[in-house]
């Protein structure tokens, strides 16, 4: 990296002296201090080389590939004695044994992580899903946010899981981004932070430990990493503003953990196409020197494309440790890892001082989150505990507090019970919300709406596939050119059961009522039909950028109807 580089970043980082960036349990006593560093200066004697490198990887375990692969992974935990497991699909009973088993087997209690950021539905089909980043950037009310992440950690300590690599800071201002979009907050640097320290603190104050990800920030990218490497070319000043700005201001909060992301950023590091997650410029100059970040850092993991196609298994993970990673992430090659980091070790390129702080801090952190006294979790229940009706209540209350009324110019809102027509566009279902509108709605299909007399109250929903968080969210053609023909003689109410960048190429101008509810899920669609009909407060913003005419911060208080 250029000395001007890291003037520039000393300048602009240099805010507050005090930085406590390693999780600790909050109001933890002196006396407790004292015998979790005495656990793990007694613990980390107590290991052998091999044992301590052991502890920098962590590897993948599905129980949705067969019993080779789970084999495998117990192979792994016996002969290499990792550190942690991140668990993947999909059975929730099968991976709570299987835990179970491999702490027992382990000499150090297993770190568990999961990516949770919508909850453990994420990895277990039959939990309850709660919503996306996007969709939570437009509550006003962030200690919301907390509730939902606080559930969030009831959920992984049912499950035996110690640390969710969430939440995404990423500010999303591409769009067009593959692999962010939803999971981000939104579009602006505030909002961001605000919104992940919420998610953060429900973590942290229960227990289960937070990785805010994936710096430097992987918010304007039109590449997804999981494929090949992005580039993420902005300069130094754009950088500090956007994209490194929430890492900074949320570092200094306690967070236990940052991921960095498999991005080649030019201006943070001169080498040509060396990744963020291999970079010591990037992992060693930027975030711990200069951002002084005494947390665990972890690397996305290493079988995404952007990586894994460039540099053999092992290689990769020891590039990653020399850069200044504690710990590698899904692992592709922990035998040969450990065995080229030992040799970087003998050849002097690496000190023996930077496994001991590594090591240290990852069982320092095992320590706080209770690893020290494990105890097996049992999976009797197990599907019902992570999906019944208090998932169903908090959830339909965030949807509800997203809810976003971007114009009502004819006060078509909150419906009063009058004749509504409704015409459902777009590709997925939308039955749970002409249900939930109530007995005075008339379902029109695209080609039935000449049936519909003229001047009528018309919603029209757009209704995008959100089975994933992936899925584009542009809408087609024809529902568009529905949408026009409805305006000539209709008053309409446009409701967006998908990404506000849905809008981003509509004409909204004749259009009197414009709603984003976010996503298209049940209890979505039950959230934006009770705000519909007056039962719920409707002030949402918009937390993205969509084009000149809809800003983020955008939005429009409804309060609930006062009548019956």
């Amino acid at each position: 990296m250029k000395k001007l580089v890291y003037t520039s970043l000393f300048i602009f980082l240099l805010v507050g002296s005090k930085i406590n960036a390693q999780y600790q349990p909050k109001n933890i006593s002196e006396e407790d201090l004292k015998k979790a560093n005495q656990w793990v200066d007694a613990t980390y004697k107590n290991l052998s080389q091999d044992e301590k490198l052991g502890q920098l990887f962590i590897v993948a375990l599905y129980t949705n590939k067969g019993e080779n692969e789970i084999n495998t992974v117990r192979n792994i935990v016996v002969n290499d004695k990792i550190g942690g497991l991140i668990l993947m699909q999909d059975d929730a009973a099968r991976e709570i044994n299987l835990v179970n088993e491999f702490q027992q087997k382990s000499k150090v209690p297993l770190m568990i992580g999961m990516d949770a950021e919508w909850g453990v539905f994420q990895r277990i089909a039959t939990a309850h899903k709660y919503p996306w980043a996007m969709t939570l950037g437009a509550i006003q009310d962030k200690n919301l946010i907390e509730q939902m992440s606080a559930k969030i950690a009831e959920d992984c300590h049912r499950m035996g899981i110690n640390w969710d690599f969430a939440p995404v800071v990423d500010v999303n201002t591409n769009p067009n981004n593959p692999i962010i979009g939803n999971r981000s907050f939104g579009s602006e640097v505030n909002n961001v932070i605000s919104s992940a320290l919420s998610y953060s603190n429900g973590l942290q104050n229960n227990n289960i430990l937070a990785a805010i990800k994936h710096f430097p920030g992987h918010g304007d990218t039109n590449t997804d990493s999981h494929l090949d490497l992005p580039v993420v070319s902005h300069n130094l000043e754009r950088l500090n503003d956007i994209e490194i700005a929430p890492f900074k201001a949320l570092m200094d909060k306690g967070i236990g953990g940052v991921m960095v992301a498999h991005l080649y950023v030019p201006t943070l590091e001169s080498g040509k196409g060396i990744p963020a997650s291999v970079s010591k410029n990037i992992v060693t100059g930027l975030l711990k020197d200069q951002l002084g970040y005494k947390g665990l850092i972890i690397t996305d993991a290493l079988n995404m494309g952007a990586v894994a196609n460039k540099y053999n298994p092992g290689e990769l993970d020891a590039m990653a440790f020399k850069a200044g990673n504690d710990i590698m992430l899904f692992s592709q090659g922990v035998a040969s890892g450990k065995k080229l980091i030992q040799k970087a070790i003998d050849n002097g390129e690496i000190s023996q001082s930077r496994v001991e702080e590594s090591v240290k801090k990852i069982l320092l952190t095992k320590y706080f989150l209770g690893l020290e006294k494990y105890t097996p979790k049992n999976p009797e229940n197990i599907n019902s505990d992570l999906n019944n009706n208090s998932h169903k209540v908090l959830v339909q209350n965030l949807y509800s507090n997203a809810l976003t009324l971007l114009k009502d110019e004819k006060k078509l809102l909150p419906l009063k019970g009058k004749q509504i027509y409704y015409v459902p566009l777009e590709e997925a279902p939308y039955q749970t919300f002409a249900n939930q509108l109530g007995s005075n709605i008339i379902i029109k299909k695209a080609n039935e709406i000449n049936t519909i007399p003229a001047n009528s109250t018309v919603i029209v929903g757009l209704h995008k596939d959100n089975s994933t968080a992936y899925k584009p969210f542009k809408v087609s053609d024809a529902s568009k050119k529905v949408l026009r023909d409805l305006t000539k003689r209709q008053n309409i109410i446009l409701n967006v059961f998908g990404s506000a960048y849905a809008l981003k190429d509509i004409d909204i101008s004749k259009i009197s009522t414009v709603l984003v509810s976010y996503e298209n899920n049940d209890d979505s669609m039950n959230a934006t039909a009770d705000a519909l009909n007056g039962k719920t407060k409707i002030w949402g913003r918009l937390p993205v950028l969509v084009n000149d005419k809809l800003k983020a911060g955008m939005g429009i208080d409804l309060n609930p109807s006062t009548t019956k």
